[in-house]
């Protein structure tokens, strides 16, 4: 089977939404890779574990480790790469023998489902990074690591609240979770209930909340509120609909219950969320 060696950059960091596509080969680098699924569903393949993973995971992949991104279900998903050598943050490492950010790189647990406020947090970290890369403003490199050292002790810190054996995303694949995945990647607009779903999908409701949790990391309401919000926030940013118009578009029955969720996942309401962004976006 191939397999290829990549020489890292000292830095990068990309958003993209590919169509149809996996990694062409198996592979490794001499750089530290942090790999966020915004949206969608993969397969991802790290030495001798798989994981899957949908929309609102993290993975973190050692230097050297080698590696290989699978799309099997051939639909859209999103995803941000970041990719760096040590010597990006030599100068920002503190002097301490008990705190090494970079030791949960080699934890062994590169698979880290977030809830809605860390997807948030991330995320926006993710868009600062992203902004100072593309755009180079005088000082951008200090602010890069910077935010990227505000990130890794995130990592460093989520790293140590798992078990040293918890490898929830490589349990066996469960194709019909993720053809659920796939169902409510695309219908989220539409009412959505563990009833309806197990119904639709042949599956009992307490197996299905078993196996979604195992496979997926999240809940089936986590996994829905996330999706809905994350369209909402794309929309509040994006366009001028209504608040109102937004929480109905993305599947919010009452204006109540949306302006409750998405405070709980981005700490904003959906007024403010749209003030701070979309001025920060123009």
């Amino acid at each position: 089977m191939e397999l290829n060696f990549y020489e890292a950059s000292k830095f990068d960091i990309s958003r993209e939404r590919k169509y149809n596509t996996s990694m062409p080969t198996r592979h490794y680098h001499n750089g530290y890779e942090i790999f966020y699924l915004v949206s969608g569903d993969i397969s991802y393949f790290i030495e001798d574990q798989s994981y899957q993973v949908v929309g609102g995971a993290l993975l973190i992949i050692n230097m050297n480790e080698i590696h290989k991104l699978v799309n099997s279900s051939k639909e859209s998903f999103e995803r941000i790469t970041l990719l760096f050598q040590e010597e990006f943050l030599e100068d920002m490492f503190p002097y301490n023998d008990s705190f090494h950010v970079l030791s949960s790189f080699a934890s062994g647990k590169h698979f880290m489902p977030l809830n809605g406020q860390e997807q948030s947090f991330i995320e926006k970290l993710f868009d600062k990074m992203i902004a100072e890369y593309n755009k180079q403003p005088p000082g951008y490199e200090y602010y890069l690591k910077t935010l990227l050292f505000e990130l890794l002790i995130f990592i460093y810190r989520k790293s140590s609240t798992l078990p040293a054996a918890d490898h929830t995303g490589s349990n066996p694949i469960h194709k019909k979770i993720f053809d659920i995945v796939d169902y409510l990647n695309q219908n989220y607009h539409e009412t959505q209930t563990i009833q309806g779903i197990s119904s639709k999908f042949f599956i009992s409701p307490s197996y299905f909340c078993k196996t979604f949790r195992e496979n997926t990391g999240f809940t089936f309401t986590e996994y829905l509120n996330n999706v809905r919000i994350k369209e909402a926030r794309r929309l509040l940013t994006g366009s001028t609909l209504k608040i109102a118009d937004i929480a109905e578009r993305v599947g919010f029955e009452s204006m109540t219950h949306f302006g409750r969720i998405f405070k709980d996942i981005t700490s904003l309401s959906p007024l403010k969320y749209r003030q701070t962004y979309k001025a920060e976006l123009d």
